[in-house]
């Protein structure tokens, strides 16, 4: 479900409006957010994600069925079709063994054809925990790499998954580009890959188009990509402009200096709800549930937070159902864990936390939380019960959230201190290095079954010596959800995997690693001439179809 600023090579000149193109041939689209990387392998973020979906192309993704599709490869794997096969590992354990052919056609931007030694750098580059690549997981498993030929590549896994057929994160590099930056100094290639130092390079892109100029901070060009082999996108240029302040960015639209805002990194629910009440038709505003989980992140770290009894007041001194009801006009589904009710393995029957302020200050007082004149508790030693809560600045709904939390846990003796920082800032600095003190308020966002490794599991807590991969950000760690986390990939039988799923949640709602708030709906806002986008509800954004979209 998420981060280093690129070069500098345009002005604010190449942003004119949409409107300004006779005939229609280039898209303003705005979004809430500014990559922090555009390495494809370097970090989760859904800015990077939504851009970048633009520009390459990924082995293998999740449709908007929610269906696994080869996008750079020429089929999915599968042990009916050849394309896996179960084996022996060398210790003697159940391996696999799965083989990608990539396209023939796929070309890096400057003509070279994508390879199968651009997938080899990049499991070499995966392997070396130096590089920070993540999910680490992966790259510990696949513990053999062989080149069939020039387009095919077969990685042997340690272990059988029922999700071998996807690459997941996995994705080709440009090696005769990428290469040589990573092996004079793996530690330092995430701050000297040419994806962030000459962004602008066509041979960085294999998608139907590729950046052409990069603002800070502020926006991102994008151009025909005159090597891509498929069907010809409709315009000419993308222009994306990062908009922190969701006011501003409805403001933009409005005013004609944007066509449309992403879904995936827009305006809250409830905003784009009431934008449709006042512009009727000149919009065309979808809703589009999806597997977004928004919850708050806990420094476990933190002794106050450390204890369950804290976790667990704070949970139930928020009103979960009236924040939705009232600030996202009931269009949100109130979580009681990660797994969405949408996603196959959802459990209906774990632990829900009501609404309970009296049981939330007994709990309180059991762990030694006294009230003091000024309403706040203290415990023995006179320490205020006070926790910092961050989220990304600019988006007014999640500012709005913080308000109304920072007044319920006041209600119950608990102080909280609202400090927002932009999110290219509070991804790649604050949360991916462990550096926010109490509470964190984002989204994951997952595919279809998506086992949460890389943010539970106490291996992938980020530390300096891995280069600070994992999204385990708040610490967390419990033994019996390594060990869950470990078997449920591994369990092909859908019926044992889903009593697995079940006890992950159980212990998920039990022990609150992290506080859930409700599972969101995206607004998807279209100029009423665009046609063809198709909204996924998943991690895999609508760009990776752009090709697609159709001028009506």
């Amino acid at each position: 479900m998420m981060r280093r600023a690129s070069l500098l090579l345009a002005g604010l000149a190449v942003f004119a409006p949409a409107k300004a193109q006779t005939p229609r041939d280039t898209l303003t689209i705005g979004i809430t957010q500014f990559p922090s990387t555009f390495h494809p392998n370097i970090e989760n973020m859904a800015a990077k994600s939504y851009v970048l979906g633009f520009a390459r192309r990924p082995l293998t993704a999740y449709d908007p069925d929610w269906q696994l599709a080869c996008l750079l490869c020429e089929q999915v794997p599968s042990l009916e079709n050849g394309g896996a096969r179960l084996e022996t590992t060398p210790e003697g354990k159940p391996g696999i063994r799965v083989t990608w052919r990539l396209r023939a056609d796929a070309r890096w931007g400057d003509g070279t054809p994508v390879s199968a030694e651009d997938l080899r750098f990049a499991w070499e580059a995966g392997r070396d925990p130096a590089t920070g690549f993540g999910p680490a997981e992966f790259y510990r498993s696949a513990y053999e790499l062989i080149v069939e030929d020039a387009r095919s590549v077969t990685l042997r896994f340690d272990r059988v998954t029922f999700d071998f057929a996807s690459a997941g994160d996995f994705q080709p590099l440009p090696t005769h580009l990428e290469r040589a930056r990573w092996e004079a100094e793996p530690r330092a290639y995430r701050n000297r890959t040419a994806y962030d130092t000459e962004t602008a390079n066509p041979g960085l892109w294999n998608g139907p188009y590729r950046i052409t100029a990069v603002q800070p901070g502020a926006g991102v060009t994008l151009e025909r990509n005159p090597a891509w082999p498929g069907p010809a996108p409709a315009f000419r240029r993308i222009q994306i402009r990062s908009i922190e302040n969701t006011a501003a960015l409805e403001a933009q639209l409005l005013a004609g200096q944007l066509d449309m805002i992403s879904g995936e990194l827009g305006l809250p629910v409830e905003q784009a709800a009431a934008l449709e009440r006042r512009t009727g038709q000149r919009f065309r505003i979808t809703y589009k549930p999806g597997l977004i989980y928004e919850h708050l992140d806990l420094q476990h770290d933190n002794p106050a937070l450390a204890d369950l009894r804290v976790r667990q007041a704070l949970l139930l001194a928020a009103d979960r159902a009236q924040i939705v009801a009232r600030l996202f006009e009931g269009r949100q589904t109130v979580a009681h864990g990660s797994v969405n009710p949408l996603d196959p393995m959802h459990d209906p029957g774990v632990r829900q936390w009501g609404f309970d302020p009296a049981r939330a200050n007994a709990l309180l007082e059991e762990a030694g939380w006294r009230r003091g004149p000024d309403g706040i508790r203290r415990n023995a030693a006179g320490e205020r019960l006070g926790f910092e809560l961050m989220t990304t600045a600019g988006n007014r709904a999640r500012e709005a959230v913080q308000q109304v939390l920072q007044g319920m846990w006041r209600a119950v003796g608990i102080e909280t201190r609202i400090r927002n920082e932009p999110p290219r800032v509070f991804f790649a600095e604050t949360l991916s290095r462990r550096r926010f003190q109490g509470l964190a308020l984002f989204a994951w966002i997952s595919g279809p079954e998506s086992v949460p490794r890389s943010s539970l599991h106490s291996e992938e807590i980020p530390r300096a010596e891995r280069n600070w991969s994992g999204q385990n950000y708040g610490g967390w760690h419990n033994a019996e959800m390594d060990a869950l986390l470990e078997a449920l990939p591994q369990e092909l039988d859908r019926e044992k995997r889903r009593a697995l799923w079940s006890r992950l949640q159980a212990i998920y709602a039990e022990e609150l690693p992290s506080l859930p708030l409700w599972f969101r709906a995206d607004a998807h806002v279209w100029p009423s001439w665009l046609q063809g986008v198709r909204p996924t509800g998943h991690l895999n954004p609508t760009s990776l179809w752009v090709e697609e979209w159709r001028v009506r």
